[in-house]
């Protein structure tokens, strides 16, 4: 069949496009603007609750409920990336967040307010599993390390700014305008990708997506999520529903999930190809990712609220407090990932665990009359511990994999480092709303028991660290058990 262009036209568009670094500076900056909006709630979760008349464990869905929309959205996200070019589900990611955006700014309650959130969340997800695959396609094995510590900046400096943009926002302006600032930028993304990704896409055989995989997913994903969160009400009356049913029907749809795509996967059919867990490296990167999430994003919900509620500051203060670890990320980020290149994961993983566990250990530490300064510095060290941790891991678990596998490896790490930070939230909210003397509203009794679990779970970090491999890992490796 003819398709109208001659052979000039093809090689004048080649030449056109843009180069590797251009389409990827887009990527990154798409992503971070979607990213950042996981956390721009939190600082404004204390005006929510009073504003929208719902309580502290009501409100945070907004946080965890993106998150867990995402969880659910990105599994599909490997087999999108093969049935479309990357121009398609970029164009389809942004207009679907800034159509959430648009709807979440014009929200007249909590309800409308959720689905703006549900609906941009639906174009994040596809975003971080685009932008890492196009990295693993387009760049050589011997700058992926560089290249990932920029992707760290979109994955975990992004959800840090988030607060503080949101302190700078309340300080003068109601909550809408956190939507109504990020608008423009989206919208501007938008039209810069019409304009300039133009990628020469390897499209692979596209794979059926398998409708009963779909809601097997969401099941297990909602399910295990919420259950944690209805923990948080325990105690309090009200509930529907006993936190333990969700909870056990998102462990058996999450077992059936996992049974269906080991026999897809066998004729290449799988919604989720779950083969790269078959790489040790792979394995023991994604764990180590997930418990950072949960330090990561627990800590992004408690620190607000331990400078609002306790400390009584205003919410400019509250976000101020968490810019300086947020720009020690941002610069870490890139030189982690020099030192990857030639180094390897193990030896920046290990200090970056044990400086992630001191911070959440010292967090701990903290009363109600303690300076905000120190919760600065805490702060500050554990975004660098955490810079340490993500990029290595995030090279590290993606290089060993066959290129064929490179859209489900990121969606694998991209789905559970959300539901990583969805359940950290989640978690930790439940521990200190169940340990609060004021009735589930925070307190320091509360916060400090929040702190203490993810302190506790940061000493697992730090063993599981030693595991990682100690040398740069080669692209396409073979599969160890």
């Amino acid at each position: 069949m003819g398709t109208g262009l001659t052979a000039d036209t093809v090689a004048s568009v080649r030449r056109a496009q843009p180069s590797a670094n251009v389409i990827i500076a887009l990527l990154v900056s798409s992503a971070f603007v979607m990213i950042l909006n996981e956390t721009i709630m939190s600082v404004a979760l204390p005006a929510l609750i009073v504003d929208l008349n719902t309580s502290a464990s009501t409100a945070q869905w907004l946080t965890s409920g993106y998150m867990l929309t995402m969880a659910v959205v990105i599994p599909m996200s490997g087999s999108l990336l093969q049935r479309f070019s990357a121009r398609s589900v970029f164009l389809g990611a942004m207009s679907a967040f800034c159509a959430g955006t648009l709807i979440a700014a014009l929200a007249p309650g909590f309800a409308v307010l959720l689905a703006g959130r549900i609906v941009q969340a639906c174009g994040t997800a596809v975003m971080i599993p685009l932008l890492i695959t196009t990295v693993m396609k387009l760049i050589p094995a011997h700058r992926r390390g560089q290249m990932m510590g920029t992707i760290s900046i979109v994955i975990a400096v992004a959800p840090a700014v988030g607060p503080t943009l949101s302190g700078f926002i309340l300080g003068s302006l109601d909550w809408r305008w956190t939507f109504w600032t990020v608008l423009p930028i989206a919208l501007a993304a938008l039209a810069a990708g019409v304009v300039w990704l133009w990628v020469d896409d390897e499209q692979e055989e596209p794979t059926p997506i398998d409708a009963v995989s779909v809601p097997l997913s969401a099941i297990a994903f909602a399910g295990l999520v919420l259950g944690l969160s209805l923990f948080g009400e325990s105690g309090h009356g009200g509930q529907m529903i006993p936190a333990w049913v969700p909870m056990v029907i998102g462990a058996v749809a999450m077992v059936a999930f996992g049974v269906r795509q080991v026999r897809l996967q066998r004729q290449d059919r799988a919604l989720l190809d779950l083969r790269p867990f078959t790489h040790r490296r792979f394995s023991v990167s994604l764990g180590l990712v997930v418990l950072g999430c949960v330090g990561l994003f627990g800590a992004i919900i408690m620190v607000p609220l331990y400078v609002q509620d306790v400390l009584d500051k205003s919410a400019l203060v509250a976000g101020l407090a968490t810019l300086p670890g947020g720009v020690l990320m941002g610069i870490a980020g890139p030189l982690v990932g020099r030192v990857y290149d030639r180094r390897g994961a193990r030896v920046l993983v290990v200090p970056g665990s044990m400086l992630l566990c001191a911070s959440l250990w010292g967090l701990t530490l903290l009363t109600a009359s303690s300076p905000i300064w120190q919760l600065v510095v805490l702060q500050s060290i554990m975004m660098v511990g955490l810079a340490l941790i993500f990029t290595p891991l995030l090279t590290d678990a993606l290089a060993v994999l066959p290129d064929r596998l490179y859209s489900h490896g990121s969606a694998i790490l991209t789905t559970l480092q959300q539901v990583g930070g969805a359940a950290g939230i989640a978690l930790l909210v439940t521990v200190m709303t169940n340990a609060s003397h004021s009735g589930g509203a925070p307190d320091m009794p509360g916060i400090h028991t929040a702190f203490l679990v993810a302190a506790m779970i940061s000493v697992v970090a730090v063993f599981a660290a030693f595991f990682t491999a100690s040398e740069p890992s080669p692209a396409g490796g073979t599969p160890t058990h």
